[in-house]
């Protein structure tokens, strides 16, 4: 490795201390003194001496399949050397195999991440993506002590992994009270970004309860605290000391810090640590029902007077929704009390709640408000699983063009409909340039509903789609893969 150079920019400062001239003579300094600061600046030192030691480091080692794939990084970028180490391709610096490896080859591929002590007789809780599918997971303490960890459990969906290690009297972190936090407080996060062990970087709370599109049951916390690939798993310290979450995700277009740092709130993650000290399977409460945001569109599309609350686009058969009566179209804007803004708050809300909790859901239909009772049951197992989207086959028998929407259509086969789990609609089979496709209508679509109408057939949507109304928002109710989603046709004058 070739020595860097770091060019170093001392940038000097004028300092007036004690007295400032003036015409008169001299004069105090607090004669020119602004109004006192209303925060004084945080000084972390006694957090990271008091619970600095129990922050670990992890170390996993993993059995992969050779892809030809290594770093993250370009050769040249200064980053690679920090992380070929780490993730050990067949070929490069780390792999337990030299030179070229045939793809389909097994390799060992080393990683790094963070933790953090939570009782004295050695458990550990990290981040489920830190130690999953590990072989091998080393616990190494800031007193160079080093422990081979067991895995107690893990929970994917929260991202929550609980560690055991044999070991004693072992210091450990104050658990705070997440929901207590408010947005520009301070914050502490330790870990081991890129293998540096026990760095520190500190930054402000920039909201709460934040959700993200492949997380819908974690409210998290963001942050501008600096963190980068291999501060996962590691504490997020509030001014007390105490522990309000766990580092998990960051928003990068180049792998490293770019001012959004996300972490699971840890009133959510001991939840699942003590589901998970139980050797029980960690719960989350369902509804059954796929949502998704108003848009401006789609409130003028279904009467709202401004776009809030959750459009319900699709309603597991059997489901407490479907029990409930809820339909395709509804619009949920309350629950248990609460007002819904934005379809990111229901499903941590209603993830938290045990099997059983009957609840009252506001809802919009049809543009008049109206209330429902349901009882939350918990999410399946196989909800956990990843669904593979099938494309669907296309039918050579009765297919339609809809001129309005530039798009060829064409009935559900009894194979589309079983891949599809589907019983009504038709598939879309060719899009050309107009309405449909700039509202984003492909080929392997299938149209449920026009105008909250259903679509049985190739007749039947033609018939909608003539008397549509010219120059105004309606609703489309659309089947892709797994998922049913709403998208707005507004058809030219």
């Amino acid at each position: 490795m070739s020595n860097r150079v770091l060019r170093i920019q001392r940038p000097m400062v004028a300092l007036c201390v004690g007295f400032a001239l003036s015409v008169g003579g001299m004069l105090p300094v607090a004669a020119f003194a602004g109004p006192a600061p209303m925060v004084a600046l945080p000084d972390f030192t006694p957090i990271v001496k008091q619970f600095g030691p129990a922050v670990v480091n992890i170390s996993t080692t993993e059995t992969k399949t050779a892809h030809g794939a290594g770093s993250p990084f370009p050769p040249n970028s200064p980053l690679n050397q920090f992380f070929a180490p780490f993730f050990g391709a067949p070929g490069q610096p780390g792999s337990d195999q030299g030179g070229d490896t045939a793809p389909g080859q097994k390799y060992q591929v080393q990683s790094l991440g963070s933790g953090f002590i939570v009782s004295p007789d050695g458990y550990i809780v990290t981040a489920a993506h830190v130690v999953k599918g590990a072989q091998k997971i080393i616990v190494s303490l800031t007193n160079h002590h080093q422990y081979t960890a067991h895995l107690v459990g893990l929970s994917t969906r929260m991202d929550v992994a609980l560690l055991k290690i044999d070991a004693n009297n072992l210091p450990t972190v104050q658990i705070g009270d997440s929901g207590k936090l408010e947005v520009g407080q301070w914050v502490l996060a330790v870990g081991s970004p890129f293998g540096f062990e026990n760095s520190v970087t500190q930054g402000v709370v920039s909201a709460t309860a934040r959700p993200l599109p492949d997380d819908p049951y974690i409210p998290f916390i963001q942050t501008d605290v600096p963190i980068n690939p291999g501060n996962s798993g590691g504490p997020l310290f509030n001014m007390r000391g105490q522990v309000i979450g766990i580092n998990d995700q960051i928003y990068t277009n180049s792998g490293g810090y770019m001012g959004l740092s996300f972490s699971i709130p840890i009133n959510v993650a001991m939840d699942a640590v003590k589901q998970l000290k139980l050797h029980q399977k960690v719960h989350f409460g369902w509804l059954g029902v796929m949502i998704q945001d108003v848009s401006m569109d789609l409130a003028k599309s279904f009467h709202m007077k401004e776009p809030i609350g959750a459009l319900v686009s699709q309603v597991v058969p059997d489901g407490p929704a479907a029990k409930a009566g809820l339909r395709p179209g509804d619009v949920i804007v309350s629950f248990d009390g609460h007002a819904i803004y934005n379809s990111g708050q229901l499903p941590p809300m209603v993830g938290a709640l045990p099997a059983g909790f009957k609840a009252k859901l506001g809802i919009i239909r049809d543009g008049k408000p109206m209330t429902l009772n349901i009882v939350v049951e918990s999410l399946p197992g196989d909800m956990d699983k990843a669904t593979e989207k099938a494309s669907a086959p296309d039918a050579q028998t009765r297919k339609g063009e809809i001129k309005r929407l530039s798009i060829e259509v064409g009935p559900l086969t009894a194979e589309a409909r079983k891949q599809l789990n589907v019983n009504t609609g038709v598939l879309v089979l060719g899009v050309a340039p107009g309405v449909a496709a700039e509202a984003g209508i492909r080929p392997g679509d299938v149209i449920l509903q026009v105008a909250q109408q259903p679509v049985n057939n190739v007749s039947t949507l033609q018939k909608l789609v003539a008397s549509l109304p010219a120059g105004q928002p309606v609703p489309v109710l659309v089947r892709r893969g797994d998922g049913s989603f709403y998208i707005v046709l507004s058809l030219p004058r």
